[in-house]
């Protein structure tokens, strides 16, 4: 099968280079996942949604795609640069009195759910890094073995000046060992580190931490970064194509996942490492640990102080897709309202085409308009620039219909399936449901002005307008949480 060349930009090389498969008309690629101890927000949704691009035009070419996503549900602790402090999900079942397999599972749900509503297709496997435990214990003893780890106090460390001898650790990141002694500082815990900058491959469990499992060198845990080495070479094999994930994800997760991969196996497992930029709110990176998010339920319901209305998921797919997936995104709602009525123009070229009566000739090269959005997703998934492509073809389209230009039977059939093609199969762009209860008896500001109102009435100890309001709204489809800072909602 004969696919045409593809140009990826790779962090590692800083260049674009011309994709070519480890193994023909194949593509294997892992993406990390999120860790899962809060809903997803904004930030979330770009990874996924650019390695569904990603993963759509693959398998539009005939590609056969195995994409490798994992929940990390252990491990990730609170400061991810010195990997110190608390797991960040016994973290939260700490504070909300649960076992931590419990905060796993009602967020995993929830980020499934959005990931549906945003119409990001299912990872071919979506593995857990506590289900690979021994996977990672497996990787760890060859590390130790090939004399680039060493155990300390139940924990072993990866050695970063002893894998700096033979490999350049910081390639990906551009860091140097020199830089790293100037800017890490010490921690508590660190005095068993040979060095500050060496990382945890398995920690030794405190008493009180909620999750360990038994090894060789203690009761203990794997370490965040193991989990993503063990487990894309476990089912993407030692070579594999593709690694994705958010810029943020660099250093010290991506450059860590390197060396030990190389520790184990003697070479990187990674052809091409793809970065996506951030979504940043006045300029400021979205996070969760920034505490500047903006969840994705929040968007879908317009139920969040800063938003001025509720936006749909093909609206906020559509918007992340209008930036090139290496170009930042600052969030507004003047830019998710510009969105808005881009895809709305979209969506209505689109149905314009099924108006149109076929001429007996046509002065639209549609095929040229094709080769023009191949192209685009060709030069390292030029997202906007295939959107513009597609507007000037709703321009066409749209002066078919007053008559002042024309399409034959053939090249409205092309016009059509260049649309669902790439509207449709590659970008995952969907025709907003027209029932859509968003859309119908309730709008977001409408029942946020209920809420309050039954806020007041709680207040007033009004407990039968007050349930009146809870109960008529629930009968309508709406989950209603309430919270220390009044309420949340979301549609069932």
């Amino acid at each position: 099968m004969t696919h045409p060349t593809i140009y990826i930009y790779n962090t590692l090389t800083r260049k674009k280079e011309e994709f070519i498969p480890v193994n023909p008309n194949h593509l294997g690629l892992y993406v990390c996942g999120p860790t899962v101890y809060g809903e997803a927000h904004l930030g979330h949704a770009r990874p996924y949604i650019t390695f569904d691009l990603v993963i759509r035009y693959f398998q539009h070419l005939g590609y056969k795609v195995r994409y490798v996503r994992n929940i990390t549900d252990v491990g990730h602790l609170s400061d991810e640069l010195a990997g110190e402090g608390e797991d960040k999900i016994a973290k939260k079942a700490r504070l909300e009195q649960l076992e931590p397999m419990e905060v796993v599972h009602r967020f995993t749900e929830s980020f499934h759910e959005n990931m549906r509503a945003l119409n990001i297709k299912s990872p071919s496997i979506e593995p857990r890094a506590t289900g690979h435990i021994i996977e990672q214990q497996t990787m760890i003893r060859e590390i130790l073995q090939n004399g680039f780890a060493y155990e300390s106090n139940g924990s072993v460390y990866f050695d970063v000046l002893k894998y700096n001898e033979k490999h350049p650790y910081g390639e990906l990141s551009g860091r140097k060992v020199e830089e790293l002694y100037e800017n890490t500082r010490e921690l508590d815990g660190q005095s068993e580190k040979h060095n500050s900058f060496d990382f945890a491959l398995w920690k030794k469990a405190a008493p009180e931490h909620l999750m360990h499992w038994p090894s060789e060198w203690s009761e203990g845990f794997p370490g965040w970064h193991m989990e993503c080495s063990a487990m894309s070479t476990r089912y993407l094999g030692e070579a594999f194509d593709i690694h994705g994930g958010g810029m943020d994800l660099i250093f010290p997760h991506h450059e860590a996942e390197i060396a030990q991969s190389t520790a184990a196996h003697g070479k990187s497992s990674v052809r091409y490492w793809m970065h996506n930029n951030m979504i940043t709110i006045n300029g400021q990176k979205m996070g969760k640990s920034l505490g500047n998010f903006i969840t994705l339920n929040e968007l879908f319901t317009g139920n969040h102080a800063t938003l001025k209305q509720a936006y749909s998921p093909m609206t906020i797919r559509f918007f992340i897709l209008m930036a090139h997936y290496r170009g930042t995104v600052d969030f507004s709602n003047e830019a998710l309202q510009s969105a808005e009525k881009g895809l709305d123009r979209l969506m209505k070229g689109i149905e314009t085409l099924d108006k149109i009566k076929p001429s007996d000739s046509s002065t639209i090269d549609v095929p040229a308009m094709r080769e023009k959005c191949y192209q685009a997703l060709n030069d390292d998934f030029n997202s906007p620039i295939l959107i513009s492509h597609l507007f000037e073809a709703v321009k066409m389209v749209n002066l078919v219909l007053v008559g002042t230009e024309k399409l034959d039977a053939t090249s409205l059939q092309q016009m059509k399936q260049l649309f669902s093609d790439f509207v449709i199969e590659i970008m995952g762009l969907m025709p907003e449901s027209k029932d859509n209860p968003r859309e119908g008896k309730l709008s977001a500001e409408l029942i946020n002005f209920l809420l309050n109102l039954r806020q007041d009435a709680k207040k007033n100890k009004d407990w039968g307008t007050s349930d009146k309001i809870r109960n008529q709204l629930t009968d309508l489809g709406v989950a209603i949480k309430d919270t220390k800072e009044g309420f949340e909602w979301e549609w069932k």
